[in-house]
């Protein structure tokens, strides 16, 4: 199995930076993707940015040019640092794992608990 722990989120203002952290421990070698996902109240859960292992960066329109993805692969975590927070970036976000590396001992993604981000207007 694979567990993901986030941490960094919080209630700021709009224009605000935040750093979200995503732990990764267990069969971490089996990770080859990861990223991370948002989920506004009403809304569906969305692709916010995701990053292969070595691989280049993706993200979503709406958050291209303030939010940067990036991994560290030796220490197995993830990270979305956030800039120019707006009021729509509102949601709780999670930490998602593809462990395509190990396909026939794994057929799902893994995922966090989410941490809820806030922004003010």
């Amino acid at each position: 199995q694979v567990q993901l722990v986030e941490s960094g989120g919080g209630l700021v203002q709009a224009g605000d930076s935040l750093r979200l952290s995503c732990a990764a421990s267990g069969d971490t070698v089996c990770i080859s993707a990861m990223g991370w996902y948002r989920q506004a109240p009403g809304k569906e859960r969305e692709l916010v940015a995701n990053i292969p292992r070595g691989g280049r960066a993706h993200y979503a329109e709406s958050v291209k040019g303030r939010f940067t993805i990036s991994r560290d692969i030796a220490k197995n975590t993830l990270y979305l640092q956030m800039n120019s927070l707006k009021p729509e970036d509102t949601a709780v976000y999670f930490c998602n794992a593809d462990p395509a590396y190990c396909s026939r001992r794994y057929t799902h993604d893994f995922w966090g608990q989410g941490t809820q981000v806030t922004v003010s207007s």
